[in-house]
């Protein structure tokens, strides 16, 4: 794919993305998964965290979820904010339980080949190495694009 291809491609799943479950969530505003959920949330995006020691909690306007199992069927991305080795499993919930996803986001530095594999092969689309917060400005600009 063309650096070209690939960035229509990140703008194509940053302007139709809407509900968004994120991974590995932080209560810590130093955290990056803290200032990315913040980040995207200031944009338009529903932001739900997942994290079981959070679960119950209100972060962004939402209800901190245990799993990914407990996020709203209309969650269409999933941003993962966890070690490479932990990312199929959580894959594997995800394809599992939210019938309407679209597109799993790893994080900088993660990859996971068998996820990707899985992802794909339902026909979603799989981002790695790559983070959101830093995508959107690069590739839409300052402005919320949804909401």
């Amino acid at each position: 794919m063309t650096h070209a291809d690939e960035n229509a491609r990140l703008k194509h799943i940053l302007t139709t993305t809407r509900v968004i479950g994120l991974v590995g969530l932080s209560h810590k505003p130093e955290r990056a998964s803290f200032r990315v959920a913040r980040f995207l949330s200031e944009k338009g995006y529903r932001v739900i965290g997942v994290n079981p020691g959070l679960a119950g909690q209100v972060m962004f306007g939402e209800t901190v979820r245990a799993s990914v199992a407990d996020l709203p069927t209309e969650t269409d991305m999933i941003d993962l904010f966890r070690r490479s080795e932990a990312i199929e499993p959580i894959v594997d919930e995800a394809l599992a339980a939210l019938p309407n996803l679209r597109t799993v986001w790893m994080q900088l530095d993660i990859f996971n080949a068998a996820a990707r594999e899985k992802a794909q092969a339902r026909g979603i689309e799989v981002v790695e190495d790559r983070c959101p917060a830093i995508e959107y400005p690069r590739l839409i600009g300052d402005g919320a694009l949804v909401g």
